[in-house]
């Protein structure tokens, strides 16, 4: 969240070319969204629950939101309901993902002895 934070916190960011705005702000909460997940599920599979991912996304979104309202006071910078749209997408498809995948990863490890 820091990160997000000071480089919203810049008025001018430069993108590598070929990558858009709103590609970058669906990057950046799809990491925000899987980390966020991985601390409510204490780094387990176990915990990686319905609820936890739920939690996971209303945080990350909710970050998304007041990230945008501080981009109100930065020069150069304005909210955009485009871009909360971008991050609020990119948090649900990696803790989608990851919801996807870990009950296939708590049987693989179940079959380790």
């Amino acid at each position: 969240m820091a990160v997000i934070f000071v480089l919203s916190s810049l008025r001018d960011i430069e993108l590598p070319a070929g990558v858009s705005d709103h590609a970058a702000h669906f990057s950046g909460y799809a990491l925000l969204g899987a980390l966020v997940l991985r601390a409510l599920a204490r780094a387990t599979w176990s915990g990686v629950t319905l609820p936890a991912a739920w939690r996971a996304w209303l945080i990350s979104a909710v970050y998304g939101m007041t990230d945008e309202f501080h981009q109100r006071f930065v020069d150069g910078r304005w909210p955009s309901v485009g871009d909360w749209l971008a991050d609020a997408l990119g948090a649900a498809a990696a803790i989608a993902a990851i919801v996807a995948v870990a009950p296939f990863i708590r049987r693989a490890k179940g079959r380790e002895v």
